[in-house]
């Protein structure tokens, strides 16, 4: 396990101050304030410490309120909102200087037999063939070389490649609204379902809007020419993945209006089994 990942999961594995309230460390992201990928996978560590571990995380839809302070603790107070007998129901609140910064509904469900079929795979290149996104982000000269080192920094304790150039790195004429990467974490995870979805959650927020910027030829906030940030953000688990092998996270953009953006996606695994769906709609807005 590379170090990243080991800080990163130490990041994550909050503090229980009393029932059902626990506390996270934070850090600073890309942008100056902390990564919104990153409350919402503190947030379902603390759903799910409250929750049977026969039951799986099946969906999770999250609101963020106010922008996260790097230097502050954040407090996650969780409400246990439904025990049934098939699916149980959470609600956690993250506070920050006594406001909440962050809300999180998750359901969990037992495991059951029942209908199933799927959409199909998308076509993608095999991620081996692709280069890593160290070797991507030093190939742009036109980036600083501090952001640079702000986005490896960011996204060390994961493996997250391409398949095509990302806003910052070609951008002013608009692209088609349809974005691909692969992504796993840069090193092994112990079998905890749990952790799995924690992890996707994490990587989640990190590309979702890049495809309402290629709709509109923008860098986005690596360059400068948008501003923005994540307004919610909900995500549905169908099957079973592992957070440490290859996932394709194929995302599309279907709509932007009002300052806002949409984004859609979905999670396959690399045999081609759709695990995750996404949808996050989030603040896109041309600086004056």
């Amino acid at each position: 396990m590379s170090e990243a990942l080991q800080s990163l999961l130490d990041l994550l594995d909050l503090e229980r101050i009393e029932e059902d309230i626990y506390r996270g460390r934070s850090r600073s992201a890309v942008v100056p304030r902390v990564f919104g990928g990153q409350v919402a996978a503190q947030a379902m560590v603390a759903a799910g410490r409250t929750v049977p571990e026969d039951r799986h995380a099946h969906s999770l839809h999250a609101y963020f309120l106010r922008p996260g302070d790097p230097g502050a603790p954040i407090v996650y107070n969780v409400d246990r909102l439904r025990d049934g007998r098939s699916f149980t129901t959470r609600r956690v609140v993250a506070v920050q200087h006594g406001k909440p910064i962050f809300t999180l509904s998750a359901s969990f469900q037992t495991y059951e037999e029942g209908l199933d079929h799927q959409a199909p795979m998308p076509p993608a290149p095999d991620p081996a063939t692709l280069p890593t996104g160290e070797e991507r982000l030093r190939a742009y000269p036109h980036l600083p070389a501090e952001t640079v080192e702000r986005f490896l920094e960011a996204r060390a304790a994961v493996d997250l490649r391409y398949v095509d150039d990302p806003p910052f790195g070609d951008f002013g004429t608009p692209r088609e609204p349809h974005s691909q990467v692969w992504f796993r974490t840069n090193g092994k995870l112990a079998d905890d379902p749990l952790l799995h979805v924690v992890l996707a959650t994490y990587v989640s927020d990190m590309t979702l809007l890049d495809s309402v910027l290629l709709a509109h030829g923008r860098g986005g906030w690596a360059v400068g020419d948008v501003v923005g940030a994540s307004l919610d953000h909900a995500m549905w688990f169908h099957r079973p993945f592992r957070a440490d092998e290859w996932l394709l996270y194929d995302q599309q953009s279907p709509s932007a209006s009002g300052g806002r953006g949409l984004g859609q996606a979905r999670i396959h695994t690399q045999d081609g089994r759709l695990a995750v769906s996404v949808v996050q709609e989030g603040v896109v807005r041309v600086p004056r």
